[in-house]
């Protein structure tokens, strides 16, 4: 891969992103000297070499990072102010985080061009709705589908690797995405974050389906979004973005959704669990747990009919329907969508285990309230005889709010809080616990605070009764925990209850 400074110079230009150049004989507008190739990009100091172009870009930059590079042959940066570095070429934007958006994405030869672009947001379930339709497309394509994830990230199909964002950083997501191309992949299934257009993750790219399945209060903290209408502004960039959506009538102030597409006449599908003016909705039978039936009074896609998925929860099949759908429009035919749903399994999410005295163990990443509250009203509704018992804590550094709204879930759906440590990064997780028991206000809500996450899962399983329900909320089968700036290994709710059942049989 390669780009030169003056391809560089006239891309910045084009985007009105360009400032000026600076060099240690002064400010330039135009390009002062001889043209050169980049043969490699980066924002990470340690990885330079005399022909990389380095973009000095996050709230944690410091100087110093810069003088290092240099010092070890970095000719050539790209920053939002200019440094007083020798012997460099300093490229000064007036948004580093969309110069280096769009410079990546020339560099790695425009990957978006050759792929099917399918973007899921909400505050729920894009994971879930992402491997539905990836399963679809696997049966259509043969396994030709990327995709980036929450949770895993595959670039050929079958090997998956974990992710370190729900939306990469864009130097990485389109290095990904022509890795992606050279691995003969046809479409990209991508998790599209509410940071990833507040931080220019996926600036410049467009969308050939986009799909908005909820929206609720999330994500709200001093380093994340200040308010709630800042996250959802910029979970709504999607459909600026996209050539169609699929919305979800069901949404919070889905009118705004609907107004949106139709005034920048984007052609869409709607669809919900009972809403008869969306183009699809779905029915079951009363006791049916994973079957269900798509109805349309025109189905101009052709699914209509009966369906089987392995994922309980009736949130699963608005997840469901919305891949149907959004896997049709780009071109799988009814075979794969019935066979592709039917085999679809998500790791961590609403896998279901037996405790050896009969209790059912509900283990699923919620984390977030509308997530929590869909989980907790499941086996609310399912197994209506016996205690909800609910293991969960809270993210430390980033999303805050959500320790309220766990409080408030749990203070209406749960009988015995069991609150322990869920990625508390720099935070104690005992000052975490305690801030979401505070906000549980029902005293008939038992309160129990085990930090030891392994510990707090084991404690919840003793205590079970057979007709009890035993949700762990949170972690699903992430294997680490993050704990002031370290991943630390930790075996999973998944593994940690399975561990329990085999010796206590």
């Amino acid at each position: 891969m390669t780009i030169n400074l003056k391809e560089i110079e006239v891309l910045l230009k084009n985007e009105h992103l360009l400032k000026e150049f600076v060099t240690e004989d002064g400010w330039y507008f135009n390009l002062p000297n001889e043209d050169k190739a980049i043969t490699h990009l980066s924002y990470d100091s340690r990885d330079i070499s005399s022909e990389t172009l380095f973009f000095c870009k996050g709230l944690n930059f410091k100087e110093e990072y810069l003088e290092k590079a240099v010092a070890e042959g970095l000719q050539f940066y790209v920053s939002e102010m200019p440094y007083n570095v020798s012997n460099t070429l300093g490229i000064i934007v007036t948004d580093i985080r969309k110069a280096m958006a769009l410079i990546s994405m020339h560099f790695y030869g425009l990957p978006q061009e050759k792929l099917t672009l399918i973007g899921y947001t909400g505050t729920k379930g894009k994971t879930t709705a992402a491997y539905f339709t990836k399963f679809i497309l696997d049966e259509y394509t043969n396994n030709k589908i990327a995709m980036f994830s929450t949770m895993n990230t595959t670039l050929d199909g079958v090997n998956y690797f974990k992710s370190a964002l729900t939306t990469p950083e864009s130097l990485d997501l389109y290095r990904m995405m022509s890795e992606a191309v050279n691995n003969k992949m046809s479409h990209l299934i991508m998790e599209v974050s509410s940071q990833a257009y507040k931080l220019q993750r996926v600036y410049g790219l467009t969308f050939d389906v986009g799909i908005f399945l909820n929206i609720s209060p999330d994500h709200i903290s001093p380093i994340e979004h200040p308010t709630f209408d800042d996250y959802y502004y910029c979970k709504r960039q999607l459909i600026e973005n996209s050539k169609q959506m699929v919305l979800n009538t069901e949404t919070k102030d889905y009118a705004l959704l609907k107004e949106m597409t139709e005034s920048l006449s984007i052609p869409y599908y709607s669809y919900s669990s009972s809403n008869p003016d969306s183009d699809y909705t779905w029915t079951k039978e009363d006791n049916s747990l994973l079957d269900f039936t798509v109805v349309s009074k025109e189905d101009t896609l052709g699914i209509n009919g009966d369906y089987k998925i392995k994922l309980m929860g009736d949130f699963n099949k608005d997840n469901a329907l919305a891949s149907l759908i959004t896997a049709t429009i780009t071109g799988a035919t009814s075979e794969a969508c019935h066979k592709g749903l039917a085999e679809t399994l998500v790791p961590g999410r609403m896998e279901h285990l037996k405790h050896p005295n009969g209790a059912n163990i509900f283990i699923d990443y919620a984390h977030n309230y509308l997530s929590l509250k869909n989980l907790l009203s499941f086996a609310k509704e399912t197994h209506p005889d016996g205690k909800i018992i609910t293991v969960i804590g809270s993210t430390g550094d980033k999303a805050i709010s959500r320790r309220a709204d766990f409080g408030k879930v749990l203070t209406e759906l749960t009988d015995i809080a069991v609150l322990t440590a869920d990625d508390p990064a720099s935070e104690d997780p005992q000052k975490i616990a305690e801030e979401i028991g505070s906000a549980i206000t029902n005293k008939n809500v038992e309160q129990i605070i085990i930090i030891d996450r392994e510990e707090a899962i084991n404690h919840a399983l003793n205590i079970a009764g057979p007709l009890d329900s035993v949700i762990l909320a949170g972690k699903g089968q992430d294997k680490y925990q993050k704990i002031n700036g370290i991943d630390t290994p930790y075996l999973g709710d998944f593994e940690v209850a399975e561990k329990f059942i085999i010796s206590h049989s």
